[in-house]
């Protein structure tokens, strides 16, 4: 089990990852979006 601090980072981390792609793919709009699995 990982510290809190590395969840954290890692977790903001993937969360700027996330919104780049969001950006990147046409925010709403699911013509332009790449079908991807989400869990």
């Amino acid at each position: 089990m990982e510290s809190t601090n590395e969840f954290v980072k890692k977790f903001n981390e993937t969360k700027q990852k996330d919104i780049q792609n969001k950006k990147r793919q046409g925010f709403n709009d699911p013509a332009k979006k790449l079908p991807n699995k989400r869990h």
